[in-house]
């Protein structure tokens, strides 16, 4: 397990003050708020340690209320909203400076069986044939609005090894292509030991899964992204449905597509596969994608 790992592993290993509240630390990210897959993957470790282990989540539905501040604790407090026979419910209000920034519902089953079908799963190169980050991004450090932007890319998702099957939307600069786009991705190391949980490789997912996903609107009107400064935007809300079981740290391909963008709002909707087809996860987000407004200079 490299060092990169171990630290998201870290940021995701809540403490518990009180029976159910939780406290998480932040980190830097790309932009001067709170990474959105951060406070998901820390909202839905905190609603997990309060469900029985034999219950796993299935859904998760959550707002972004207000920009993080990445310099800052956050505080998590859990409202155990129903335990049933087969279902447990959390509700998670994520705090900070004492104002709420992040809404999240859950729900968790105990494993039964039932009727099985999925969609197949689309046609995709070998994940180990295409570049890493390491290798691509640098092809396009001429593009962002600062050099330093490629170094803090890279730093942000050192533990995460993912790879775009097609040119990212900064190779597509002006160019509008299909709005959909695939990425592997897997952990940068195997997890096992006391760690090596269900919930865990949920919860990693579901940090991966805010990266890339607005890239499908982005490749719609041939927009680069915050990178190379043409977009301002966020996401506002986020919705995962958790299928069939997998571990975050195999390959796993991330599907993504958008059905509709306006009113300065863009959808984008996911699905995650096992490298052996298995449909592992849906995905749907709505992102506020909006383009900077000039600013006008005094002569």
């Amino acid at each position: 397990m490299n060092e990169s790992l171990q630290d998201l592993l870290d940021l995701l290993d809540l403490e518990r003050i009180d029976r159910d509240i939780f406290r998480g630390a932040s980190r830097p990210s790309l932009v001067e708020r709170v990474f959105g897959g951060q406070v998901a993957a820390q909202a839905l470790v905190a609603a997990g340690r309060t469900v029985p282990e034999d219950r796993q989540a299935h859904s998760l539905h959550s707002y972004f209320l207000r920009p993080g501040d990445p310099g800052a604790p956050i505080v998590y407090t859990v409202d155990r909203i129903r335990d049933g026979f087969s279902f447990t419910t959390r509700r998670v209000v994520a705090v900070q400076h004492g104002q709420p920034i992040f809404h999240l519902s859950a729900s968790f089953q105990a494993h039964e069986e039932g009727m099985e079908h999925q969609e197949p799963m689309p046609p995709a190169p070998d994940p180990l044939s295409l570049p890493t980050a390491d290798e691509l991004l640098p092809r396009y450090a001429h593009l962002f609005a600062h050099e330093k932007v490629v170094r803090r890319i890279l730093k942000a998702r050192s533990a995460i090894d993912l790879r775009y099957v097609d040119a990212p939307p900064f190779g597509s600069i002006g160019e509008p292509r299909e709005p959909s786009s695939q990425v592997w991705f897997r952990m940068n190391g195997k997890l096992d030991g006391a760690v090596d949980t269900p919930l865990l490789h949920i919860c990693l997912a579901t940090y991966v899964s805010d990266m890339t996903l607005l890239d499908s609107v982005l490749l719609a009107h041939g927009r680069g992204g915050w990178a190379v400064g043409d977009v301002v935007g966020a996401s506002l809300d986020h919705a995962m449905w958790f299928h069939r079981p997998f571990r975050a740290d195999e390959w796993l391909l991330y599907d993504q597509a958008s059905p509709s963008s306006s009113g300065g709002r863009g959808l984008a909707r996911g699905r995650i596969f096992t490298q052996d087809g298995r449909l592992a996860a849906s995905v749907i987000q709505e992102g506020l994608i909006r383009a900077p407004r000039a600013t006008s200079r005094k002569p």
